[in-house]
C-alpha cells in the first residue's frame, strides 16, 4: 500500500513538472483545492436518502469516483510537497483514535470522546 502511495505521488509530480504547475502546488493552495474537491463530491450525494452504492445512478456512481480520485490526488500532493509519510501517520491516527475511542464505550455509538454523554463503565 505505501508503495501504491509512492507511485502515486510520483506520478503526480512528474504531471505538475510536466506542465510547471508545481510553482503553483503550496500547500495552501493544495488545501483549497482539496477543500473545492471534497465539495464536489459532497454534491454527488446531495439531497439522496443515503448515497449508498445501490442509490447511486451509473453517472452519480462515476462522478464519485473521479470525485475521490480528485480528493485524494490534492492529498497526496499536498502531502508530498509537506513530506508527510500518509501511510505512518494514518497507521498513527488509527492508534491514537483507538485510545480516544475504545471499544467498550463507543461501539455503536455516534458520541465525541470530548463530548458529555454516557459514563464511562
Amino acid at each position: 500500500m505505501q508503495d501504491s502511495l509512492i507511485t502515486l505521488q510520483q506520478a503526480l509530480r512528474e504531471f505538475a513538472a510536466e506542465r510547471d504547475w508545481a510553482q503553483f502546488h503550496t500547500p495552501k493552495n493544495l488545501a483549497a483545492a482539496l477543500t473545492v474537491e471534497a465539495a464536489e463530491l459532497l454534491e454527488v450525494f446531495q439531497w439522496l436518502p443515503s448515497g449508498e452504492k445501490d442509490t447511486l445512478n451509473p453517472a452519480q456512481y462515476q462522478a464519485a469516483e473521479h470525485e475521490m480520485a480528485d480528493v485524494l490526488c490534492y492529498l497526496l500532493m499536498a502531502a508530498d510537497r509537506l513530506q508527510i509519510d500518509l501511510f505512518a501517520v494514518t497507521q498513527e491516527k488509527i492508534r491514537i483514535n483507538a485510545l480516544k475511542y475504545p471499544v467498550a464505550r463507543f461501539a455503536g455509538k455516534s458520541d465525541k470522546y470530548d463530548q458529555p454523554g454516557q459514563p464511562d463503565s
